[in-house]
């Protein structure tokens, strides 16, 4: 009953904060929170797909061995390599910016490689004219919201460059919805090696997290700004124009090493003026412990949480890692449920897996504002007043997936 009830407070809340409540139309909804469920039931209960998605863990463990001869080689024994001299525990030092970031790199030139090739356009169009015929939505609109399952929130749009200019205002509210609720195919594998401890074939959850993701994208943003408008034409443009393999594994390359430093800047910047406010909120009386943002996220979204299926013991500290994704950022909060999982239920991990799931954070609007303005400034001023939308839109997606997945793995 909690994932049904919170699937039903996420689209009330939705609908309290559409621009054109009377507007909403609700047979559309209902088929996508239908096709929405049907998928989670498939790819989470259906044995033959559930093992295929925990195949893919052996990519992650590839990619890790792999990357650990790159980076042994280069940082020596702070990249994993051997130890120069004896340690006093059983556990080799472990370190975050020399071990796990390199494996964005390596899978970021992978993406690259398979966007050359034409594998991601064609597993792109086809989940593009799944889309379409389910939901009835704009070509344009339906590569978008595919390719953002594989590629980041600027990227995503980058593929309907030509079209941004004349889709709807409801329909870029779309493109960006799902640009800031799923993750990048580049560093889904930097999430795994956090969580891989506490979530079994967690690659296969990040993936499946990923494409409900989109249709939750579709439903919230069709709540909030209503629109019967469609835009049929969507033909996808090469993003990123590579001109040969090796073209690709450098630029790829080049690519990975600007997210790998973006990612250094921003959790340095946004952990540290989390601190500093939690040094200047921390001295108005708050109980038996100071008051941090933690506590104050742990409070807001307890109830939502509850509303997911994830027991109330378990609740705050789920709301403190719901909190922590949209204050700093999912990569934060992934690691702290790494951090705190063993003293979660397992079911709590899971949802938290998929509700974690997405780029919706206050650090993000500011490179989807600066990326996507520069693709198409044109659309400036809708961007300016929409942008911002994302993080209300890409918060109710993400607990709305996590209601999904509350009710579908508790059935049986």
């Amino acid at each position: 009953m909690h994932g049904i009830l919170g699937i039903l407070v996420i689209l009330l809340l939705a609908w309290l904060v559409s621009e054109k409540r009377l507007q909403v139309r609700p047979l559309p909804i209902a088929i996508t929170l239908a096709i929405q469920i049907v998928l989670a039931a498939i790819l989470l209960r259906i044995p033959v797909v559930s093992e295929a998605l925990a195949s893919l863990n052996v990519v992650v463990g590839a990619i890790t061995e792999a990357t650990r001869a790159g980076t042994s080689f280069v940082f020596g024994y702070i990249g994993g390599g051997e130890l120069p001299f004896e340690m006093s525990t059983d556990d080799a030092p472990f370190i975050f910016a020399f071990q796990l970031l390199p494996q964005v790199l390596v899978f970021a030139v992978l993406v690259a490689l398979l966007w050359y090739w034409r594998v991601l356009q064609l597993v792109i169009k086809g989940f593009a004219w799944l889309l379409q015929r389910s939901l009835r939505i704009g070509g344009a609109v339906g590569c978008s919201a595919a390719a953002s399952i594989f590629v980041g929130m600027v990227e995503s749009p980058m593929v309907i460059r030509a079209h941004l200019r004349t889709i709807t205002r409801a329909e870029f509210f779309v493109v960006i919805t799902c640009g800031m609720s799923t993750v990048a195919g580049s560093i889904m594998v930097l999430y795994v090696s956090i969580i891989g401890d506490v979530v079994a074939d967690a690659l296969g959850h990040i993936v499946t997290a990923s494409i409900l993701n989109v249709l939750g994208g579709i439903l919230i943003a069709r709540i909030m700004i209503p629109d019967d408008t469609v835009t049929d034409s969507g033909e996808i443009e090469d993003a990123f124009g590579y001109q040969s393999a090796f073209d690709a594994i450098t630029r790829g390359t080049m690519d990975g090493a600007q997210i790998i430093v973006n990612i250094v800047a921003m959790l340095i910047v946004l952990i540290s003026l989390v601190a500093l406010v939690n040094q200047i909120i921390g001295f108005i009386p708050a109980g038996d412990a100071p008051l941090s943002l933690d506590r104050l996220a742990g409070w807001v979204f307890q109830p939502l949480s509850w509303c997911m299926g994830i027991p109330w013991h378990d609740a705050n500290a789920a709301g403190q890692l719901m909190g922590t994704k949209l204050v700093v950022n999912e990569l934060v909060a992934y690691q702290q449920l790494g951090q705190v999982g063993t003293d979660l239920e397992t079911r709590t991990s899971l949802i938290l897996t998929y509700s974690l799931c997405g780029f919706t954070n206050l650090g993000s609007v500011g490179i989807l504002i600066g990326g996507v303005s520069a693709i198409v400034p044109e659309r400036r001023d809708d961007l300016l007043a929409l942008a911002p939308r994302t993080l209300v839109s890409g918060t109710l997606v993400a607990f709305l997936t996590g209601s999904i997945v509350g009710l579908v793995s508790s059935i049986g």
